[in-house]
Parts: C-alpha cells; sequence; structure tokens
C-alpha cells in the first residue's frame, strides 16, 4: 500500500481497537483522533507516542520517541515506518452472557441441593490502552466486540469469545456462594439480582483489570430455577408452610397487641369516670356550701336592715335578747344572780351585759316572793303594785320606756320607739321601777340611785 497524507479511524462502533492498515508515513502527514478515542504509535513491537483526541502534523516534534526512525529522502519529505492503532475508549454497551450449563448450588435455608442457570448482560470500556494493545492485540488486526464472549453470548455453540471461559467460571463460582453467604432464599432470589451482580462484578473486574478492561455494570437479568425438580416442589412447599406459619404468629401477636390496647383503654375509661364522679361531687358540695353561705348572708343582711331601721345595731340585740333568755330560765330556778351571770358569760356576753342581766334578775326574783307573800292565785296572776321590770343598762344616762319597759340611751327606744321622757327631777327604781324617787335611795325598796 502507498504512502498516505491522512490517518484517521475507519472502524465501526462495536470495535474496541482498530489497526490502520497504512505502516509507511511522510512527515508531515495528518493524524485525526475522534472524541473518546486514542492512538497509539508502535515500533518493533513497542509502544511509542499516544494522542488524545484532536488534529495533529507528524513531524519529528510531535512524534518525539520516533524520530530517530525518520528516513531523509532526496526527492521529497522523510519518511517513516510505523504501526497505528486507534483504540475506542468509550463503553460498548450490552455485551450478552449466559451459563453454558447448570449451576449445582446448596439452599442455606432448606438443606437442598439444587441446579440453577443464570442470564444478563454487561458493559465494558478499556481503561488501559497499553495493557490492552500488549496483551490482547498483539499484531492481530483489532479487536471487537464479539471477540469478548463470541459472536452471542447466550450461544452456548460459541467459544471463540477471549473471556467466556474467565466470565462462565466467575459466574459459575460465586453465584452460589453469593446466595449462600447472603443467606438468600432461592425462591426470593429477585429481589436480590442487584446484590448478587454487584458481587459478581467486583470479583471478574479484578481479573480484567491485568488486560486493561473494566465491567463498569454487570448484571443478572435472570435466575432459571429447576421447576421440574422434585427437590425444587419440596422446596416451594416448604417454603409455603412456613409462610403460613409466619402468617398465623403475626395475626397471633397482633390479637394479642389488640387485646392489650383494650385492656389498657378500658382501665383509663374506667379512671377518667372516677375521676369525673369524684370532681362532680366536689362540685356538687362546693355549690351547696355556697348556697348556704349565700341563704345565710341574705337573711343575715335583711334581719340587719330591719334592726338598722329600728334604731340599734345587732350587737345590742343579741345583748336583749341573751338577757331575757336567761332572766326566763333563771326564774323557775334557785340559781340566784351568780347562776344568771355565769350564764350570760358563757354565753359569750359582755361582763357589762352580765351585771345588768343579774340586776334584773334580782327584780324578777324579788317580784315573785313578793306575789307568793300577798297570796299570788294559781294560774300565774301578780297582784300587787310591782310587776317585773325589763333589764335597764348599768351605764350612767341610760333611761327606761315607761311604754314597753326597754333600757335606752338614746333620745328614742329602741324597741317601741317611744321618746324620753322630760327630766322632771324623779327618776325610776331599775330594781323595782318605782318613779317617784327624788332623792339618793329609792323610796320602795332601797336601792342606790344610778346602780
Amino acid at each position: 500500500m502507498g504512502i498516505i497524507d491522512v490517518i484517521k479511524y475507519e472502524g465501526g462502533n462495536d470495535t474496541f481497537v482498530y489497526k490502520h492498515p497504512t505502516e509507511d508515513f511522510n512527515a508531515g502527514t495528518q493524524l485525526i483522533v475522534h472524541e473518546s478515542q486514542e492512538a497509539v504509535f508502535f515500533r518493533d513491537g513497542k509502544a511509542m507516542d499516544r494522542f488524545g483526541a484532536g488534529k495533529y502534523t507528524l513531524d519529528t516534534e510531535s512524534l518525539p520517541m520516533m524520530k530517530s526512525f525518520f528516513k531523509k529522502v532526496a526527492s521529497g519529505p522523510s519518511q517513516f515506518h510505523a504501526e497505528v492503532y486507534f483504540v475506542n475508549l468509550a463503553t460498548i454497551m450490552a455485551v450478552k452472557w449466559g451459563t453454558d450449563s447448570k449451576v449445582r448450588m446448596y439452599d442455606p435455608a432448606s438443606g437442598l441441593h439444587l441446579e440453577i442457570g443464570a442470564y444478563g448482560e454487561f458493559n465494558i470500556k478499556i481503561s488501559d490502552s497499553g495493557k490492552v494493545l500488549l496483551k490482547l492485540v498483539g499484531t492481530e488486526l483489532g479487536l471487537k466486540k464479539e471477540d469478548i464472549l463470541g459472536s452471542s453470548g447466550y450461544s452456548t455453540a460459541s467459544v471463540s469469545g477471549k473471556f467466556r471461559a474467565l466470565v462462565m467460571t466467575k459466574v459459575k463460582t460465586f453465584l452460589p456462594k453469593s446466595i449462600r453467604e447472603n443467606n438468600i432464599d432461592i425462591l426470593e432470589v429477585d429481589e436480590h439480582l442487584d446484590d448478587i451482580s454487584e458481587y459478581i462484578r467486583k470479583q471478574i473486574n479484578q481479573v480484567f483489570d491485568s488486560y486493561g478492561l473494566v465491567l463498569p455494570e454487570f448484571f443478572v437479568t435472570s435466575i432459571e430455577t429447576p421447576d421440574d425438580d422434585p427437590n425444587y416442589r419440596r422446596l416451594k412447599q416448604q417454603h409455603a408452610e412456613r409462610y403460613l406459619k409466619v402468617q398465623e404468629e403475626r395475626i397471633k401477636q397482633a390479637e394479642a397487641e389488640a387485646r392489650k390496647g383494650r385492656v389498657l383503654v378500658e382501665a383509663e375509661t374506667e379512671a377518667e369516670v372516677k375521676i369525673v364522679g369524684v370532681k362532680a361531687e366536689e362540685e356538687a358540695t362546693k355549690r351547696m356550701a355556697y348556697a348556704e353561705a349565700e341563704k345565710t348572708r341574705a337573711e343575715g343582711l335583711a334581719k340587719a336592715d330591719v334592726m338598722h331601721a329600728q334604731g340599734f345595731t345587732y350587737g345590742q340585740e343579741t345583748q336583749r335578747e341573751v338577757g331575757v333568755a336567761i332572766a326566763e330560765n333563771e326564774g323557775g330556778g334557785t340559781g340566784g344572780v351568780g347562776s344568771a351571770i355565769s350564764g350570760v358569760v358563757q354565753a359569750g356576753v359582755g361582763i357589762g351585759a352580765a351585771v345588768a342581766v343579774g340586776k334584773t334578775t334580782v327584780g324578777v326574783v324579788k317580784g315573785m316572793m313578793d306575789d307568793v307573800a300577798g297570796g299570788a292565785a294559781p294560774g300565774g296572776a301578780q297582784p300587787g303594785p310591782n310587776p317585773a321590770v325589763p333589764p335597764v343598762s348599768s351605764v350612767p344616762g341610760n333611761w327606761v320606756c315607761p311604754k314597753c319597759g326597754t333600757a335606752n340611751d338614746g333620745t328614742f327606744c329602741k324597741e317601741c320607739g317611744t321618746k324620753k321622757p322630760e327630766d322632771n327631777g324623779l327618776w325610776k327604781c331599775p330594781s323595782c321601777g318605782f318613779e317617784g324617787n327624788d332623792g339618793k335611795f329609792c323610796k320602795n325598796c332601797g336601792a342606790k340611785k344610778g346602780e
């Protein structure tokens, strides 16, 4: 073949390495390298200069390792002899593979021996062009896709591939090993194809790396199970029974959890009901106590309003009621003035009020004795000039109402409203009620004025 002026790739898309047919070139020849390619010059079986994607003019400067091989021609440019290989660095896709025989394996889940097959694809690319050229190409014209596993990776008749035996050996070795080490159930193996594929890919790449090749992806797309094998049918039956048992256990566990939850809810509900009942009872008690307090308060306010309208205080009314009650109780007994005063004090009345009650009690007793001495008639009639006189306060300046006999200290009687009579120099004895006194002592009983 004659000398040419342009060197470029002329292979197909499924070609890994393409050897240019021309081996003699002139200085000044153009070299064109496409994207994802590399051009390598060989001389005497050795890799010399390399070129990445681009357009180059070949001369001694661009080929520093080849310059000693340039031959000067008198009538023309210098010439040189070399072999040029174009290496495709792109990834070759969908290289098919398949086991040429069944793979015998031991199923760890059932303890049975089974025979399975496997199929798939892988993608491959050149990682080191120098290793590929030295170990795979040599003096050959190139390396194509079918040279890896043959014309068809699925065909058991194709044995021409350089790496077919390597790939099949790795698959048969590491497919069952991956299933066993990861404790994968063969009936669920499709769920683990990604893990199995990655495991086998790493094992193959350890060998491919020494040839300058790499598998970016490796796929186990299908695992063929022995449906007619009695052991496999037995395995499926065991799997079904184990699955049913697991489901029964799950149902029992769910029922137990439901019962536990129901008991817990019932207990919580009962506790809440008790709490609500206690709170309701407490609220009702509070409401009754509040209503009783409001009733007492209203009655007190009403009574206070009445007493205020009559012109005396609640304390004064209390003293009067206590005095009258003691006078009535002591009138029929023999306890005397001391008992009357003691009863008043025990009832919570002040000492001043107790003294007044005592004096009143003396008058009552004296009047009763006079009645008896005068021959009082049965039935309670009281003849005589000295009727019982109501109690009079010992505070100086008090006066006795001539109408109702109530002791007063104001201008009007706090019991009946009668106005205080004009002072005519005479005074009424607080003990016996005699009104015609003008000295220091009562003319009737001898009681001292103002006592």
